[in-house]
């Protein structure tokens, strides 16, 4: 067995000239990188704006935000080097799981965002936060060390703070609620099977072929709920799909293969800060001194994190030729 040559690079790259030996030359992926997850849930932050100015259904929001990204990312992917190649069977199941868990995690959570605020919706929506670094020390069968112990207590508490004052319990707003963890709970799996595939493919490729697998489930999904489908203003739709999509998750699958579930989880927790300041501002979900002291405290978490060095992507090359060959 060989892997293809790594001399060029994939998507989103992450090297830089060896100029010189020593610290310098592995500190600026590791910068690179983390810079490239805090873009990507900035970028994220702002779907739940995207799909509330929409005048299709929730459900149509995420197919529309799938279908209008894929030409974009195919184009990225091939600029990058793609092509296509044989993948194995256990490449594509788990691919397409990836992308029908995707598109479910998208329809609950469109729905939920419609039901309660967007700090929340988008708080809820991430319990990934929580149940990916689970996930990772599970797999990798050790503990935290302090420092990362220190940084998921902070990041617990700033995410109790961010949600106390914004939840209420209300029917209107459980409902959202409940949609949203639910989404988040998909959302999960969703990580890990793209985690996985980011293993043998390279973050475009990965990107787009689980992107390609959601579509068709989002689209019946909308059709059997007789959603509207076909708008008449693309801004709102186009927006969701280049900022969300192709920006924020493109950037989030190519953190997949740099960071531990971990720093991936507590990162996570930027989305329901920048969609809480969204909120504010555009719909008036007000925010208050303890919201303010749980953004300080997930900043202060992600510093924590930040000094853990990002992890080596060895298969970070061609993007269609990540898959191991006889």
């Amino acid at each position: 067995m060989h892997r293809p040559d790594p001399q060029r690079l994939s998507s989103a790259p992450d090297t830089v000239p060896e100029l010189a030996p020593g610290r310098a030359s592995i500190a600026a992926p590791g910068m690179i990188a983390f810079a490239a997850l805090i873009v990507a849930n900035v970028a994220l932050a702002f779907g739940p704006w995207f799909v509330r100015a929409t005048e299709v259904g929730p459900v149509a929001a995420g197919f529309w935000r799938l279908t209008l990204a894929v030409p974009f990312l195919i184009a990225l992917a091939v600029q990058q080097g793609a092509r296509p190649t044989r993948l194995s069977g256990g490449v594509w199941i788990g691919l397409i799981a990836g992308g029908v868990c995707f598109a479910a995690d998208l329809g609950a959570w469109h729905l939920g965002i419609h039901r309660t605020t967007l700090a929340n919706a988008t708080l809820f929506g991430n319990v990934a936060t929580l149940m990916f670094p689970i996930y990772g020390f599970l797999i990798a069968k050790t503990w935290p060390t302090r420092t990362q112990g220190w940084a998921l207590v902070l990041a617990a508490a700033g995410a109790a703070l961010l949600l106390g004052r914004s939840y209420q319990l209300d029917a209107k707003n459980l409902a959202g609620d409940l949609l949203c963890i639910l989404a988040g709970l998909l959302y999960t799996v969703y990580f890990i099977l793209m985690a996985r595939a980011r293993a043998t493919l390279a973050p475009l490729s990965a990107l787009t072929l689980s992107t390609l697998a959601g579509i068709v489930p989002l689209l019946v999904f909308a059709l059997a709920m007789d959603e509207r489908v076909l708008p008449t203003h693309w801004g709102p739709l186009i927006g969701l799909a280049l900022c969300s999509q192709v920006l924020g998750q493109g950037l989030m699958i190519y953190a997949l293969g740099r960071f531990t579930p971990l720093v991936i989880g507590i990162a996570l927790l930027i989305q329901p800060v920048v969609a809480g300041m969204v909120g504010w501002l555009v719909y008036g979900e007000r925010l208050g001194p303890a919201d303010l002291v749980g953004v300080v405290m997930v900043a202060v978490a992600l510093v924590l994190v930040r000094q853990q060095p990002p992890l080596e992507d060895p298969l970070d090359t061609p993007d269609f030729e990540r898959q191991e060959t006889a």
